[in-house]
């Protein structure tokens, strides 16, 4: 189905003022969720050490935060087209900072994975409610494109502060630290945008439906739930139940929208091909970005040795070109094509995770850095042009919850990243011989590896760590080259699906 979007004439748009400082209070909420993503991975080796979690554990308090926040993204995407969108996002980042406190100070490896559930419930407030305010301060769609590339611009810089701030938090202070500098964004958010920020909701919303809230919910963790455990341990009785019950309460989702007069997900938006594309676009390009994303500042750390601020430093050329890439984004796809840009991107990041499945454990630097320049580019074409599609789909009185809809790809494609892709380097890595009495917990992960050695004889100490390493690589490898299968899969489905679309104000 062609487009039907109209470019939308200079006369008929009205512009808000102040809605460039409005948009720099929401690109805050984009950085405190961006850098509580990225800091975490960097103090994995720190949590491994003083929590001592097994390698299930791990993941889980890698992904818990995405499982929760895809679950309830669409319910409060929703929540603010009723009561605000403005109320929500104040009060999300509030419950943001004072959560991650709980993060900073989490004693036990359970004790963790619960503050990082409550900070997904948080986290879900925010991104849907800054996409949804941006769709109704920048009426013209060329401006739109823009703000859309400022936002998420801001999203890839928090990706490059995040592992540089936590690098050198991690260097002076325990690993707790990393949540804490959510508080002082989290505050400038709050009492700036109480000043700027306009206030947005459905003039005419409906109730907000609890039971469809709970399907939502339970819906979404119990897929990703049972594609978690079938990826990690195979299939025993209770996770193929989770996976049914998690299959029927999305069907039950489903149903009740489209039967409800006013639902919370208008599911005829699905109908439309463009739209469809560009979510199926976002969830798996995520789906095979983030298990090397999760896995890539351990190999920086505790394979090559670098320390965690060099790392961070590391890390950075994926943000620049993400940053990069945004910001001409929406002027790329209207001069060329927006299955050109976002085909394109995809491809590009595909072929730089295959080059990634050369990694050995003493690649030079310039290898690794090339291939996170050409990840960000394209993902920064990608992102930015999808969700601009997403946005200009809906009505604004819709933009909060077609934004969750994009949100929620992207968090559900990072949770089954990380299981899928993650459980391929867990599952290589375990099969790894170590010399006579390596201790078992060594298995669980290449963290629980190094502290062990830490005890062993230096000569017993060096041959475990070598077979740890080699290990951990090759399961990098496999990893990758299934991230870069996705990638360009996606690339190709993307060129169909995209087709004779365009974005507004386009000729």
């Amino acid at each position: 189905m062609t487009s039907t979007l109209q470019p939308v004439r200079a006369a008929e748009v009205e512009k808000r003022p102040g809605r460039w400082l409005a948009l720099s209070v929401l690109v805050l909420a984009v950085l405190l969720v961006a850098v509580d993503a990225t800091v975490l991975g960097l103090a994995t080796p720190y949590i491994s050490e003083d929590l001592n979690p097994s390698g299930t554990q791990l993941l889980w308090i890698g992904d818990v935060y995405s499982f929760v926040i895809a679950g309830l993204l669409v319910s409060m995407g929703s929540l603010g087209d009723r009561i605000g969108r403005k109320r929500i996002l104040l009060g999300g980042a509030t419950a943001f900072g004072a959560i991650s406190v709980l993060n900073a100070y989490a004693t036990t490896p359970g004790l963790l994975i619960l503050a990082r559930a409550l900070l997904g419930v948080a986290g879900a407030t925010l991104m849907p409610a800054t996409l949804a305010l941006i769709r109704n301060l920048f009426h013209d769609p060329r401006e739109r494109s823009l703000a859309v590339g400022v936002w998420g611009a801001t999203a890839s810089a928090g990706t490059a502060v995040g592992p540089i701030a936590g690098g050198f938090l991690l260097e002076h202070f325990w690993w707790g630290s990393v949540f804490l500098i959510n508080l002082p964004v989290m505050a400038v958010l709050v009492l700036v945008g109480i000043r700027t920020l306009p206030e947005s909701r459905n003039p005419n919303p409906g109730p907000w439906d609890l039971t469809s809230v709970v399907l939502s919910l339970a819906g979404m963790i119990g897929i990703v739930y049972a594609v978690k455990e079938i990826a990690t341990h195979g299939v025993t009785w209770p996770t193929p139940a989770a996976g049914l019950l998690g299959a029927a309460a999305l069907y039950g989702f489903v149903h009740r929208q489209l039967t409800m007069p006013t639902p919370l997900l208008d599911m005829r938006l699905f109908r439309r091909r463009g739209f469809s594309g560009a979510v199926l676009a976002d969830l798996l390009t995520v789906l095979g970005m983030s298990g090397l994303v999760f896995f890539l500042s351990q190999y920086l750390q505790l394979v090559q040795g670098r320390r965690p601020f060099e790392a961070g430093l590391a890390e950075l050329p994926a943000a620049v070109g993400a940053v990069a890439a945004g910001l001409i984004a929406g002027r790329a796809a209207r001069r060329f094509s927006v299955r050109a840009v976002v085909s394109g991107g995809l491809a590009a990041v595909g072929l730089a995770l295959a080059a990634l499945t050369t990694l050995g454990r003493s690649t030079g630097y310039p290898v690794l850095g090339a291939a996170l320049l050409v990840v960000g580019i394209g993902a920064g074409f990608s992102f930015t042009v999808t969700a601009d599609v997403i946005l200009s789909s809906v009505p604004k009185e819709q933009a909060g919850a077609a934004s969750a809809v994009s949100e929620t790809a992207y968090e559900l494609g990072a949770a089954l990243g990380i299981a899928l892709l993650g459980s391929i380097v867990t599952g290589v890595y375990r099969d790894f011989t170590g010399p006579a009495g390596t201790p078992d917990r060594a298995h669980e992960s290449l963290g629980a590896a190094v502290e062990a050695s830490a005890h062993m004889p230096p000569h017993r100490a060096e041959a475990l760590l070598d077979a740890a390493r080699d290990s951990f690589v090759h399961g990098l490898h496999l990893a990758s080259g299934a991230g870069a299968a996705v990638l360009l899969g996606t690339a190709a489905a993307a060129w169909f699906l995209l087709r004779n679309q365009k974005l507004e104000g386009a000729g």
